[in-house]
């Protein structure tokens, strides 16, 4: 039976953290049973803030290792990098010809870029969205996992299959279709409750995959909280509900019910709370560090997962990259 096409991938900048995982890894690890999958580490994609290339490498073998630590078995889907993939820039290329200026400099993330890093609006962060394409379109993915901020990325991808398949006139690409297994996705707030956990920024307010115990401890204890609810079953403000629901993502059941019956009830001790969740999410994080760890050390190991990984994948992008140069007219012998 065919499977479904998932395509997915993560930037090879930063470090990964529990936002990574509940929104996004958890997810992979459900869907190498059930779908075709290609998850790939985006260094092109890092390139366009101009990383230091001495930490290129260990960041892509990071990024392997914390995603496999996490439960992704290479066995079951292609785990590659996206730079070894030759097909990529090539089908980016052909996408080029039908993405437009205007367009692309509406993309509230490219303004964002912009406004970041005014010393550096290179044609990559630009074009950011026709890569992003590319990496999709190469497999002919129909589903992708994406958070709100990338859906209009995706939408985009859509846009440029369509208006390759009206130009040559042939269904070749799906317009693949944002996936996620409920409505619920977990979003994950960072400590301080300034917006999400980021790989890069607020670091002291971020849980990060390869955080050591006592960080973990020193970072949860001083999360964000309040005076208390002032009367029963009071609404949680947005960082009580974080705290809350990283307690129901690592805890018992009893546990959460415990310290979710203090707080409806108004008897709610914060610091004795936060002490319940730094043990559990040391006990949660610990297992993953410490496989990334022994992971990162085998690089041999690495590399033969990512070589495997891009082989099963550049069956499936030079198939892709072979139909679309015949549409276009490049096949002349």
């Amino acid at each position: 039976m065919n499977r479904e096409v998932v395509v997915s991938g993560i930037r090879s900048t930063g470090y990964l953290h529990l936002g990574n995982y509940f929104g996004a890894i958890q997810n992979y690890v459900k869907m190498q049973d059930t779908h075709e999958c290609y998850f790939f580490v985006a260094d092109y994609h890092a390139l366009t803030t101009h990383p230091d290339p001495k930490e290129l490498k260990p960041n892509v073998f990071r990024v392997v290792a914390e995603n496999i630590a996490s439960g992704l078995d290479p066995e079951k889907v292609a785990l590659y990098a996206q730079s070894d993939l030759i097909e990529i820039p090539e089908l980016y290329l052909m996408l080029n010809m039908l993405a437009y200026k205007g367009e692309l400099e509406k993309v509230p993330t490219f303004k964002d870029k912009v406004r970041m890093q005014p010393e550096n609006v290179n044609a990559g962060l630009l074009t950011y969205p026709v890569l992003m394409a590319a990496d999709i379109l190469i497999h002919r993915a129909v589903k992708v996992p994406v958070g709100k901020d990338q859906e209009q990325h995706l939408e985009m991808a859509r846009n440029f299959a369509s208006r390759f398949n009206t130009r040559y006139g042939v269904d070749f690409f799906p317009e693949p279709q944002v996936f996620r297994f409920n409505q619920d996705t977990v979003k994950i707030m960072s400590l301080d409750g300034n917006g999400k956990m980021s790989k890069s920024e607020n670091v002291s307010a971020t849980i990060y995959l390869s955080d050591d115990d006592d960080t973990i401890r020193k970072k949860i204890m001083k999360a964000k909280t309040d005076q208390g609810p002032a009367e029963p079953n009071a609404a949680m403000p947005d960082y009580i509900q974080n705290l809350f629901l990283l307690l129901q993502l690592t805890a018992t059941p009893e546990v959460t019910a415990q310290f979710t019956g203090a707080y409806n009830n108004c008897n709610i001790r914060y610091g004795d709370m936060k002490k319940q969740l730094a043990e559990d999410m040391v006990t949660f994080v610990r297992p993953i560090r410490e496989r990334a760890a022994e992971l990162q050390r085998d690089e041999d190991a690495i590399r033969k997962i990512l070589k495997a990984g891009a082989e099963k994948a550049r069956a499936s992008s030079a198939a892709t990259i072979a139909g679309a140069r015949k549409l276009i007219g490049i096949n002349y012998y």
